[in-house]
């Protein structure tokens, strides 16, 4: 009888935890994955047109108190909005035109009741107000929320990080990547000693009694995970670079200590501008200006104001990505997470599943930046060498809809495909018309992985849809075979998708020759020789001993 009663209630609970969309145990996730990963009936109706984000931070306590007053624009009928908010920070209230609103609290997602009619096309507002201690960074930034540290002066140092899991770790907005805000304020209040730097321009720093306000205003289209706050004891210095756009304010903050070994350090700031403004077109944000902040973690590409950690040293914290030598010829984290002004904040993801349009061609940017300052051989040789770092056990493409995304992989993956890409173009003025055609098509957008993949076969005039889809949504590299036999070589592409098609070079008998393999044996007129691959294409090779073996 225990024994039936154990199985009777286990099937209950799991009947209970389904019934209620806690679990989907097709791809394990929760109700709460699906709330916080896709656009909902109540975030869908409104557009996001402004925030202002107006915070208290007591460092002393490790806690944050304030509003954000939210500006939307009514697309459809409706009268429940969704606001997101983590656990522990807690939403105390909501006013629309003085009167408080009706709350509904699921998990990390607040239903709000609204009382005014939402009349289609208008433009509304809603003031949010909350507190609490935000949740402390673990591991930032892959495991984000507030770094609460020390300066070697002892004075507070303190940053915000929070891609994927969500910007509503730290402050109340619409949390989902798709609906970008047009512009915010944000105006930190700090005890007094202390500076805060975040987005945009400085408009003014108010001064109280015990503490000061900074009040920047960001005035282009901004992400939510590229919100940011720095607090710590701040100088700054400033330049002015040339660009495609004329004038661009550059102005870099660092803690006390570390002026001298800046203002040598950042001098790489303009080169990096010079190789990407070639290869991208104009810096996206030159309202803005550009910024680099100093924080007690590695980094983080926070729009226009880019946080660095990488203790002025080249490479990764001292060390070549590629081992080839280059990657210690630029520093890791001034170029990779500038490069994502252009691929994360100009042109955004509207779901993380598709985070590789961020992180594969930023990861790019890298071998493109050594490019254009050492050559294309340079360029060549670090992406390849970046290939040791790849896994190949989980697909590039996460899943939809419930804020995951996909492998690690689509760093080096996702560039050294690029950097096929680029090789199979054969072209580069052509490829590099193709990139700054895509930071100009998709200008301040958020897209899909369709969108990226169909604008650069356009561009190229190839049909690249399997190419795509061999290297994001499927684990294997594509191995070309090959045989001679009879004064003929055979050849074909296998360990790949379904109609797989992609041409690749080869040097044959010391003849540079370009083969167009499919998943059945072609062959062509050879001398038994040596067949050498373009290593620029990420496949493997195989010679097979026979005929008769391979099939």
């Amino acid at each position: 009888m225990r024994f039936f009663l154990t199985i009777y209630f286990c099937v209950f609970l799991s009947f209970i935890s389904f019934s209620q969309g806690l679990m989907d145990p097709k791809n394990n996730t929760t109700r709460q994955d699906t709330l916080r990963g896709s656009i909902t009936p109540e975030r869908s109706w409104w557009d996001l047109n402004y925030y202002h984000l107006d915070i208290s931070v007591n460092p002393e306590k490790k806690y944050i108190e304030g509003s954000n007053l939210v500006y939307y624009t009514v697309l459809n009928s409706n009268n429940v909005l969704q606001i997101d908010l983590q656990e522990p920070l807690e939403l105390l209230m909501a006013k629309q035109q003085g009167e408080e609103l009706e709350i509904q609290k699921e998990g990390n997602a607040y239903f709000i009741t609204l009382k005014k009619d939402q009349i289609v096309g208008s433009l509304e507002k809603i003031k949010l107000f909350y507190k609490g201690n935000p949740r402390e960074a673990v591991n930032a930034p892959w495991d984000g929320g507030i770094s609460w540290e020390k300066d070697d002066n002892g004075n507070h140092f303190i940053a915000s990080s929070c891609q994927g899991l969500g910007a509503s770790v730290w402050w109340p907005n619409k949390d989902h990547m798709y609906d970008e805000v047009d512009s915010m304020k944000i105006s930190v209040n700090v005890p007094k000693g202390l500076t805060n730097v975040s987005n945009g321009r400085l408009l003014e720093i108010e001064e109280k009694k015990n503490s000061n306000t900074f009040h920047w205003f960001v005035n282009n289209p901004i992400n939510n995970y590229g919100v940011n706050i720095n607090i710590g004891d701040y100088v700054s210095f400033s330049e002015v670079y040339d660009g495609e756009n004329g004038n661009l304010d550059l102005d870099y903050f660092v803690l006390s200590y570390n002026l001298a070994k800046a203002k040598e350090h950042f001098k790489e700031v303009p080169k990096m501008l010079d190789a990407f403004e070639h290869w991208f077109g104009p810096y996206p944000f030159y309202d803005d200006g550009y910024k680099i902040v100093q924080t007690p973690y590695l980094g983080m590409e926070h729009q226009s104001s880019i946080t660095y950690g990488n203790k002025f040293m080249k490479g990764y914290l001292g060390r070549d990505l590629s081992r080839t030598g280059w990657g210690m010829k630029f520093d890791y984290i001034i170029i990779h997470e500038s490069g994502h002004e252009w691929f994360a904040n100009n042109i955004t993801y509207k779901d993380i599943a598709d985070m590789w349009i961020h992180e594969g061609f930023t990861t790019y940017s890298e071998n493109l930046y050594l490019d254009y300052h050492y050559g294309k051989q340079a360029s060549s040789e670090y992406v390849i060498g970046t290939r040791r770092g790849i896994s190949n056990t989980k697909k590039i493409i996460g899943d939809y809809d419930v804020n995951r995304e996909g492998s690690g992989d689509m760093y080096s993956k996702g560039a050294n495909l690029l950097h096929t890409i680029r090789t199979i173009c054969g072209d580069d003025e052509k490829w590099r018309n193709a990139l700054r055609g895509l930071n100009k098509e998709f200008y301040h957008k958020t897209v899909t992985t369709k969108e990226i993949e169909n604008y650069i076969s356009n561009s190229m005039n190839v049909n690249l849809a399997k190419v795509f889809d061999q290297y994001l949504r499927d684990v294997r590299i594509p191995l070309f075979e090959y045989y001679f036999d009879n004064g003929s070589v055979y050849y074909k592409w296998s360990n790949v998708i379904t109609g797989f098609n992609m041409p690749i070079e080869i040097n044959l008998d010391n003849e540079l020759i370009k083969l167009f393999p499919e998943t059945d044996w072609k062959d062509i007129k050879a001398v038994k020789g040596n067949i050498e691959l373009n290593k620029n294409y990420y496949v493997e090779s195989n010679e097979s001993l026979s005929k008769n073996k391979i099939l």
